[in-house]
């Protein structure tokens, strides 16, 4: 039996990352981000450790089943208080550092799941 992966062209995947930037369909970004699979938005959270409630408020709007919060080079884990906004509304979230959320978003995105990377950028 041959499988073949029937993958849409439009869907936007990360092709790449490092600890300045990720590649989205061969695009680079150096920004905060969120990427979904049809948009690819700047995040205007200011960086880690300013992360507040609305950031997250903004990642609500757009519905994911689950948000990939990628906090950089390393794992850290924000104060529960802003991650408020996704609770109330029923929307999961996994932290993890920048690399995990990227390719685990690709996993979920080609499966066809609602998802959104929010990728924070270490302070230079």
């Amino acid at each position: 039996m041959k499988l073949n992966l029937e993958q849409n062209p439009n869907l936007n995947l990360f092709t790449g990352y490092a600890a300045d930037h990720v590649m989205v369909n061969k695009v680079r970004h150096e920004g905060n981000l969120i990427v979904t699979s049809e948009r690819v938005l700047a995040w205007k959270a200011a960086g880690f450790d300013a992360l507040a409630v609305d950031d997250f408020v903004a990642l609500r709007e757009l519905a994911p089943e689950v948000v990939l919060l990628g906090t950089g080079s390393r794992l850290r884990f924000p104060s529960p208080r802003v991650l408020r906004p996704l609770i109330d509304a029923g929307i999961g979230y996994e932290i993890m550092d920048l690399a995990a959320a990227c390719r685990t978003y690709n996993i979920l995105a080609t499966e066809g799941r609602a998802v959104a990377a929010a990728l924070v950028f270490d302070a230079p």
